[in-house]
């Protein structure tokens, strides 16, 4: 476990606003406003207790009442809301989260659910979501250059440029140790002939399929960029498009892996280990994601079965100043175990829904100012077996200016809680 000592400096960051895709209203999902309840008032503010006075400011894109009704009306809010059986939810510091059932999409409840967040390193579950079926496990690849020119001290596995590693090792060092290496050696190679940009617009392509329409990606890794978000709403859509996934299902519950020796390079082999502390520390645990960054503070996504029920829950903002990112998502499905099963405020919609309902694509592609290579466009080859082709983003995601990103230094860090072998690469904060 890793500890976090306190912030040396503030940072500032401004996202200027952006315009988002039109998003087509959910049939059916008007009539659930009236089955949920919001405390204790009518939209009590999120968090529901006060983040420490150091939290980077961030002006998100601006609010589009398309994409914040997906899922249900009642998801509609700044504030918090659950079934009108359901008990306060236990008081966390994230700006934003969610509870829902993995398989049948219920939404059990939520703070701010469609709320603009930074993604951190849970973004990389949404490369997964969009890589998984695409790359061969079995298949050996070299590491380039430009895999490994990742921000100094952020977090990384410890791949050599110019190592060979099976596919399979480096999804196991994305999700175990949450290798930003990892995520651009991925994209690059499941981007087509356009490398890790194609990459990201497939992951892009991915998040419209999928019915994430507040998420846009920049970076396969989730290091902050210009123009980068999601939600928590999105981030449980693309959890449950990931445990879909018998690989990935696979991976996130490893506890331990072994990255190969490089005799070429003169590089010994070395152990990882799994940083997710839910799988050890709550019964019934079956996976997720954990995150940090100075702009989205930290963030998780985790799950959970208990009693023939699967749930996730999707944490973006968290500070911590008694409870990690993983044990406030803890206590958030403790809570949703404890809901009727029948209780819901809104629900998931499914992969290829949006699309379904939406005028057919016009071919638009997005552009983001400073980033316009890593905007819009098609999914590279590949598409999921039976899950039929990711359309293309049909609307233009426009910058609002340029944009500033003053970050603060990373918090120190202490060794913590690890019995194993010394893992090789860094132990302070990730910054992912």
């Amino acid at each position: 476990m890793r500890t976090w000592g306190p912030s040396v400096a503030l940072a500032a960051a401004l996202l200027l606003p952006l315009s988002t895709p039109a998003t087509p209203a959910v049939a059916g999902t008007r009539p659930g406003a009236a089955s949920a309840r919001r405390l204790p008032g009518a939209a009590p503010p999120c968090p529901n207790v006060p983040a420490p006075a150091t939290r980077p400011p961030q002006a998100p894109p601006a609010p589009d009442p398309a994409a914040r009704s997906i899922g249900g009306a009642a998801l509609d809010t700044t504030g918090l809301v659950v079934p009108p059986a359901a008990t306060a939810p236990p008081p966390v510091t994230a700006t934003s989260w969610l509870v829902a059932d993995l398989d049948t999409g219920a939404v059990l409840g939520g703070c701010g659910p469609h709320e603009y967040g930074a993604p951190a390193s849970v973004q990389k579950l949404l490369l997964t979501a969009t890589m998984l079926p695409r790359l061969d496990p079995n298949r050996e690849v070299t590491v380039t250059a430009g895999d490994v020119a990742i921000e100094p001290g952020s977090s990384a596995v410890g791949l050599a440029e110019g190592g060979r590693y099976r596919i399979e090792t480096i999804w196991l060092g994305l999700l175990l140790k949450s290798g930003n290496e990892a995520a651009n050696a991925l994209a690059r190679l499941g981007g087509g002939p356009d490398g890790l940009a194609g990459g990201v617009r497939a992951m892009n392509a991915e998040a419209q399929h999928l019915g994430a329409r507040q998420t846009h990606a920049v970076t396969p890794s989730g290091l902050d960029g210009p123009g980068q978000f999601t939600s928590a709403y999105d981030l449980a859509l693309i959890a449950r498009a990931c445990f879909h996934e018998p690989a990935f299902r696979r991976y996130t519950v490893t506890r331990t892996a072994r990255v190969p020796a490089q005799p070429a390079l003169h590089e010994k082999a070395f152990q990882i280990q799994n940083d997710n502390m839910l799988l050890d520390h709550y019964p019934g645990a079956i996976g997720g994601k954990t995150g940090f960054t100075d702009l989205a503070r930290h963030t998780y996504v985790g799950a959970a079965e208990r009693g023939g029920r699967r749930l996730v829950v999707t944490v973006l903002g968290a500070e911590i100043p008694t409870q990690r990112g993983w044990q406030q998502g803890a206590a958030l499905l403790d809570w949703g175990f404890g809901t009727p099963r029948d209780a819901k405020v809104g629900r998931l919609v499914e992969p290829g829904e949006l699309d379904r309902s939406a005028a057919p694509a016009t071919g638009a592609a997005s552009a983001l100012a400073g980033h316009a290579d890593l905007g819009g466009g098609a999914a590279a080859p590949g598409a999921r077996p039976g899950a039929g082709l990711s359309v293309a983003v049909g609307a233009v995601l426009v910058a609002g200016g340029g944009v500033l990103l003053a970050r603060r230094r990373r918090h120190a860090a202490a060794a913590a809680m690890s019995t194993g072998p010394v893992l090789r690469g860094s132990k302070l904060p990730e910054e992912d």
